[in-house]
């Protein structure tokens, strides 16, 4: 190399360790969207092209409604369409219960303590899926749990009764819940709530605990009882971070098409 080009080749050089110092230069070549050409873009809208689009739930830009009109609105339209649900709802609860009474012995409804907003207990009302003895049975089958801890699942459950499995793989066994949802302690979105109290949980699972339990709600329609507990939480801060009237209204149609399909369902 001739000494004339020497200073040019040092110069370069640090610009290079410069470069790797303060990170990336400030710009790059991307190909052209909708040709073969080059263009001139700046490195982070170059990588953006490449990462993964934002989930369909996640808001963006403000509201239209602040917290307290939300929650009102939210409200009156939980009373309005399980009141206009409940006369088609009541005859087919009639049939379950007819069904259940037939298939096997044992209370009709199986009442349980959950754990609702701010950590409050309240009984949650369901059909019963189960044999009678169903919660003294767990401990026997608790080496088959498929999921982490506190979930319990397991194939083939030999505690479900034959109906049953026809009101979980439908979700008929969670009608009773409409008069949750019109006593207020629950709506017809929002987290599941859990049957242990809140004092179990780790400190980010707390979160969910802002906004009132629902019917439905993301990871019921992202996976249903396949989803561990842990997962099923992010799905659930997920949406108490994003929710809106609009959100609401997807995740109810989306939870239809979850249903019907029998989409993770145990």
């Amino acid at each position: 190399m001739s000494r004339s080009l020497r200073p040019a080749a040092s110069a370069t050089k640090g610009q290079m360790i410069a470069t790797e110092q303060t990170g990336p230069l400030p710009m790059t070549h991307c190909p052209a969207e909708k040709s073969g050409a080059l263009r001139e873009t700046s490195v982070p809208d170059c990588l953006a092209n490449l990462l993964p689009a934002q989930p369909w739930y996640v808001r963006s830009g403000r509201p239209l409604l602040d917290e307290a009109a939300y929650q009102w609105v939210k409200r009156l339209i939980d009373i309005a369409v399980c009141v206009a649900a409940l006369p088609f709802a009541l005859p087919v609860l009639v049939l379950c219960c007819i069904g259940i009474k037939l298939d096997s012995r044992g209370a009709i409804f199986f009442n349980q303590m959950r754990t609702g907003q701010g950590g409050r207990r309240f009984k949650m009302y369901k059909l019963r899926t189960m044999i009678g003895n169903a919660e003294e049975l767990k401990a026997q089958y608790l080496h088959l749990n498929q999921l982490t801890y506190p979930d319990f699942k397991i194939d083939n459950d030999p505690r479900i009764t034959r109906i049953g499995r026809i009101l979980r793989k439908t979700s008929l066994d969670e009608l009773p819940q409409i008069f949750n949802v019109l006593g207020g302690n629950m709506s017809l979105v929002g987290p599941r709530p859990t049957s242990f109290r809140a004092e179990t949980y780790k400190l980010w699972h707390t979160a969910r605990l802002e906004v009132k339990p629902g019917l439905t709600g993301l990871w019921q329609i992202s996976g249903r009882s396949e989803m561990d507990f842990d997962d099923r939480l992010r799905l659930d801060i997920a949406y108490q971070r994003n929710r809106s009237l609009w959100l609401d209204v997807q995740i109810l149609i989306r939870t239809v098409g979850a249903v019907l399909s029998g989409r993770g369902a145990n």
